[in-house]
């Protein structure tokens, strides 16, 4: 129903930025909120931001000041701006896309940040 590809993750050095895509397709529509998370290896999968249908957005404490998620002009993609990278950024970035008739969302495969100093 709905197909989703993370890109743009990858090695950074610390202090470095990296831009997140998510790009959905299928049945999309009714879009209240995106979410993205990050599982760090032997970590429980946790919340970095989110970004209501209305634009409002919202961050974990650690990834406030420093990543900013925001959508394309095209509605489909959302992204995550993340500067001021740090050793403990280092996972696997979902996005998680909800809708009024999928409150729960759709998973994609993820894309994997290491931040190496």
């Amino acid at each position: 129903q709905v197909q989703l590809v993370e890109s743009g993750g990858g090695v950074v050095q610390t202090g470095g930025s990296l831009r997140l895509s998510c790009a959905a397709s299928g049945t999309i529509y009714d879009i209240t909120a995106v979410a993205w998370y990050r599982q760090a290896p032997g970590k429980e999968r946790e919340w970095v931001a989110g970004i209501r249908g209305g634009g409002s957005t919202e961050y974990a404490d650690s990834a406030k000041g420093r990543f900013t998620a925001s959508r394309g002009k095209a509605k489909n993609t959302v992204y995550l701006q993340m500067n001021s990278l740090k050793l403990e950024d280092t996972g696997v970035y979902y996005c998680n896309p909800r809708f009024s008739w999928a409150p729960q969302g759709y998973w994609g495969q993820g894309t994997q940040v290491t931040v190496s100093s």
